[in-house]
């Protein structure tokens, strides 16, 4: 049975130094330090730490929703995990574009970024920061730590599985690290504590290590649909195994489509169901409660009282609204007039903005279409998507109205459904008609009725890449779809790409993102990659 998990931890205090090249950085751990066994003392330290795995991707520090934060050098809000990913994934593409001037943030959209870009900086060392996090705890829970500590066989137990959950994570945040920047440094519980120069290890080696790891707790993480709301499962390995799966060709130039099918279907045999609600309240405060959740492998989990942050969905909530869209109706005190979309994405619906598709979730009035200049709001249709209200329209639980309730929907069937549709049409065995009619069921969905359904025939590779943006758009896959398809910087056009309004063409080698420059500043190990 799915139980809630709330990320309400205590400030936990551990023995941390973190690995990787970022210890010599002005992105410095600030967690207060005690001796372990000390910090173990209490049995319910073990949860404890592992909800501070869980909470790295959706909290920035130890007091919401700042003035604690885990890394200093960047405002707090800025810094969070899933806001920072997001953008990777949706404003280097077409999908997204941000008025604001914030440092370096508009050379995301414009493909223009270079090894100094902070954003890009401070994704890096997040993700450096969770992979330390996860070995700390890994190291920490030990057979000899626990026998050291008297750790009774239930506790022991329990510990088990969060080991296998620490793994998980780990290779979650490996897997960005492998998507985004390629080679990278390369630190486990192995390694030795405290300031050294980590290897890096090549794109194809990793790759290796993340599936050799999802494929050794497969057999030991909690069954599919098993553990508590929030928390990682075996469906949730299997997702992140057909990931790796799908983009193999990208990662080490060996297409592995058919494990795909292999890994998509286990998940479809799962349990997992596409509700019977309207799309639009996949996206809502109560999407944990109100039949969404039957659909989500792996969610992130906020709540407006007790997972506060200027982060995660906060953003998500309140930076696409503006103009004249009223910040009531998405239940929120303020909209912070920053993202909208390009007319490349509206043009995926036959109809634009009056699309029968139900996915066309645009705010046109006195939004221009076209955009002419990043910085207005009212220039690019703005996106309703996320919302912090339940199905009768009533705000969240924070009466504040600064922090949502709505979670983040990181992996879904839907997603596992288009996987399965795009491996089998690329060779890996599945069968085209189921695949016709599993994407006729999210279909059906999105008009209402079987009047947006197709056939066989229709299923083509451009098919797929329109058809996962108009299912999945805003929900960080763009960009490495996009590359997937060979239309992310050498290719593929929207406007403001290469920071012309028409836009071009960028280098094939923004397919990855640059080590910051910061970082080959103190590891004479690394190696820039190509083109930076």
């Amino acid at each position: 049975m799915m139980r809630t998990l709330k990320f309400v931890f205590a400030a936990f205090v551990m023995v941390l130094f973190i690995q990787s090249c970022e210890s010599n950085l002005d992105l410095q751990p600030e967690d207060g330090r005690l001796t372990a066994d000390a910090a173990f003392e209490d049995p319910a330290a073990y949860k404890q730490f592992l909800a501070k795995l869980y909470a790295g991707i959706s909290l920035s520090g130890q007091d919401g929703p700042a003035g604690n934060p885990d890394l200093a050098g960047l405002d707090e809000g800025f810094s969070n995990y899933l806001r920072l990913y997001w953008k990777m994934q949706q404003l280097t593409s077409d999908e997204a574009l941000i008025g604001w001037n914030d440092g370096t943030i508009k050379d995301l959209h414009s493909q223009t970024w270079t090894s100094g870009n902070e954003f890009i900086r401070t994704m890096y060392s997040r993700v450096f920061y969770q992979i330390a996090l996860t070995n700390e705890f890994l190291r920490q829970t030990t057979s000899s730590k626990l026998d050291s500590r008297g750790v009774d066989a239930d506790l022991r137990a329990q510990i088990q599985d969060y080991r296998a959950e620490a793994r998980f994570m780990r290779a979650l945040s490996y897997w960005h690290a492998m998507d985004l920047f390629g080679n990278v440094p390369f630190i486990t519980e192995a390694d030795p504590i405290g300031a050294f120069l980590p290897e890096q290890i090549q794109r194809a080696d990793l790759f290796n290590y993340i599936e050799g790891e999802l494929l050794d707790i497969e057999g030991d993480i909690v069954a599919a649909r098993q553990n508590e709301y929030g928390r990682a499962d075996q469906a949730a390995v299997w997702m992140l195994l057909a990931k790796l799966y799908l983009n193999a060709e990208v990662y080490t130039g060996t297409p592995r489509y058919s494990e795909v099918v292999t890994y998509t279907n286990n998940i479809i045999g799962a349990g997992y169901t596409i509700p019977a609600n309207e799309y639009y309240q996949l996206f809502l405060a109560d999407n944990d409660s109100n039949g969404a959740q039957e659909e989500v492998i792996f969610t992130i989990p906020f709540d407006g009282l007790n997972t506060q942050s200027f982060g995660g969905m906060t953003f998500l909530v309140h930076a696409p609204v503006g103009g004249s869209m009223d910040p009531a109706d998405f239940g929120i005190n303020g909209g912070w007039f920053g993202v909208r979309t390009t007319p490349t994405f509206v043009e995926q619906f036959p109809g634009e903005e009056n699309s029968a598709d139900g996915r066309a979730l645009f705010y046109t009035d006195g939004q221009e279409k076209d955009i002419f200049d990043t910085s207005p709001f009212n220039q690019g249709f703005a996106v309703e998507k996320f919302r912090n209200v339940d199905v009768n329209g009533n705000a969240g639980s924070d009466t504040t109205g600064d922090h949502p309730d709505t979670d983040f929907p990181m992996f879904r069937l839907a997603d596992a459904y288009l996987m399965y549709a795009e491996a089998s049409l690329r060779g890996g065995g599945g069968s085209m008609s189921t695949a016709r009619d599993y994407i006729n069921e999210l279909r059906e969905r999105a008009y209402g009725n079987t009047s947006g359904n197709i056939t066989e025939a229709d299923i083509t590779l451009d098919f797929i890449l329109a058809e996962r943006s108009r299912e999945l758009f805003w929900e960080a896959h763009r960009r490495t779809d996009l590359i997937r398809f060979g239309q992310f910087s050498s290719q593929g056009i929207w406007q403001w790409k290469g920071n012309v309004q028409q836009g071009v063409t960028t280098e094939a080698f923004r397919d990855i993102m640059p080590i910051p420059a910061a970082d080959l500043g103190v590891n004479t190990n690394l190696q820039q990659n190509e083109g930076y």
